[in-house]
């Protein structure tokens, strides 16, 4: 990943979280997943009162960019905390690894999760859902 698309999808992910509807527990979570194109596309995470409704900010992403006909990605960045403040990582859920399990190479795809301070660390898919299961199946 190079510093550039790096610093464009943390800046994203992290414009995101004005946007998080998190009434019920105030962590607000943003998203930002670059396609091969380099088109980026945005999420963040929507809660319901029902609670199984709700959705992930990088599902909302993923949705989004699926849903305008993109199924090829690089990368999606992850940031957020409780009141949006980024004080740690905030990895994907296991509902959010599977759906990047059906859409993404886990031998290439970067899940990157970022702090605050510009800290950020860089998995592949393969290293945060091993032995997934996906397409190959």
């Amino acid at each position: 990943m190079d510093k550039e698309n790096l610093s464009a999808l943390i800046e994203a992910a992290s414009a995101q979280l004005q946007h998080s509807y998190a009434p019920y527990s105030d962590f607000k979570v943003g998203a930002a997943l670059l396609a091969q194109d380099g088109k980026i596309y945005t999420g963040c995470n929507i809660e319901n009162a029902a609670y199984t409704p709700t959705n992930c900010a990088e599902r909302t992403a993923f949705f989004k960019a699926v849903s305008e006909g993109v199924r090829d990605f690089q990368a999606i960045c992850v940031v957020g905390g409780p009141g949006g403040k980024m004080e740690d990582y905030t990895p994907p859920c296991g509902v959010c690894r599977q759906v990047m399990m059906e859409f993404c190479d886990p031998e290439r795809f970067e899940i990157i999760l970022a702090k605050d301070n510009g800290d950020c660390a860089i998995y592949k898919l393969k290293d945060l859902m091993p032995m997934g299961f996906g397409l190959s199946h």
